[in-house]
C-alpha cells in the first residue's frame, strides 16, 4: 500500500476573469507531483474548523505543510508591522490543529515555507513579520531569477535527516519575506543561510519527525535531482516510520 500525505490546502478567490467570485481549494502541484514521483498518494484538505483536524490526520499517514499566506502576528503576541502581508487567520488555527493532532499521533511531517514558518509558531516560536526587520539581512531571500534557479546557499548541520540527504550545503530557491526570528524548543535549528536566518528545522527529540525548510522544493523538481530526492527521501521516511510504529 502507498503512503497517503495529507496537504492542508489554500483558498483561491481570484482563479480567473470568469469566474472572479468562486472560492476554489487548492494547493501548488508541484507538491503533488513530488509526492505522487515519489510512490505516495497525496490528498488535499480543506481548509475546516478546528475540531476537524483530528479526524483529517488520522485518514492519513503523514502530513506535507504547503506555502501560501503570511501567518498572522496576532498568533504569536504582536500587532501587524506595515509590512505584513495577507494573512489568513482560519488557515493559521486550522493548520496549527492539524499540527498538534500530528505531532500528538508521532505521525511524520514535512513543513515547507509558511509550513515551517506556523510549525514554528504552533508550538510558541515566533516570526520576523518581513525579512528586513532581521538586523543582519544580506541575502536576497525573495529570489528575482526563475523559481527552478538556485538564488542562494545553505548550510547544514551533518548530523541531522537534512545533512544525510543534501551534505553539509546545498543551493536553494528563495520567496519567503518573513522568517523564524525564536525558534520552538521542540525544534533544533539545522540548516541556515550564510546571513544567519534559520532555513531548516527538525524536531529535537527521537519521537517526532518533523522536518522544516524555508525553500521551496516542490518548484525545483523538474530540474534539480535534490529537490526531487527531498520528496523520494521523506516519503520512504515516512514508510519507514510506519513501519516501525506498527
Amino acid at each position: 500500500m502507498k503512503p497517503v500525505i495529507g496537504i492542508p490546502g489554500n483558498v483561491l478567490t481570484n482563479f480567473s476573469p470568469q469566474y472572479e467570485s468562486l472560492p476554489i481549494t487548492y494547493t501548488p502541484h508541484g507538491f503533488v507531483d513530488g509526492l505522487q514521483a515519489a510512490g505516495a498518494l497525496p490528498v488535499v484538505f480543506p481548509i475546516s474548523n478546528e475540531e476537524n483536524a483530528r479526524q483529517y490526520v488520522k485518514s492519513v499517514d503523514a502530513i506535507v505543510l504547503a506555502g501560501g499566506q503570511d501567518v498572522s502576528p496576532l498568533i504569536y503576541g504582536e500587532e501587524p508591522h506595515l509590512k505584513l502581508q495577507a494573512t489568513s487567520l482560519e488557515r493559521d488555527r486550522f493548520e496549527m490543529a492539524v499540527i498538534k493532532e500530528a505531532w500528538a499521533e508521532n505521525k511524520p511531517v514535512l513543513a515547507i515555507c509558511r509550513g515551517l514558518q506556523i510549525f514554528n509558531v504552533a508550538f510558541g516560536g515566533t516570526l520576523y513579520q518581513d525579512v528586513s526587520l532581521y538586523p543582519e539581512i544580506g541575502v536576497q531571500h525573495v529570489q528575482a531569477s526563475t523559481p527552478e534557479t538556485a538564488a542562494h546557499s545553505v548550510t547544514i548541520e551533518a548530523d541531522s535527516w537534512l545533512g544525510g540527504l543534501y551534505g553539509k550545503q546545498a543551493h536553494v530557491n528563495s520567496y519567503h519575506h518573513q522568517a523564524i526570528k525564536q525558534l520552538a524548543d521542540v525544534l533544533r535549528p539545522v540548516a541556515w543561510s550564510k546571513d544567519g536566518l534559520i532555513e531548516g528545522f527538525e524536531s529535537n527529540d527521537d519521537q517526532h519527525m518533523t522536518i522544516g525548510v524555508q525553500w521551496h522544493p516542490e518548484l525545483m523538481i523538474k530540474q534539480n535531482q535534490a529537490a526531487q530526492g527531498l520528496f523520494d527521501a521523506y516519503v520512504q521516511t515516512v514508510i519507514d516510520w510506519k513501519n516501525q510504529s506498527s
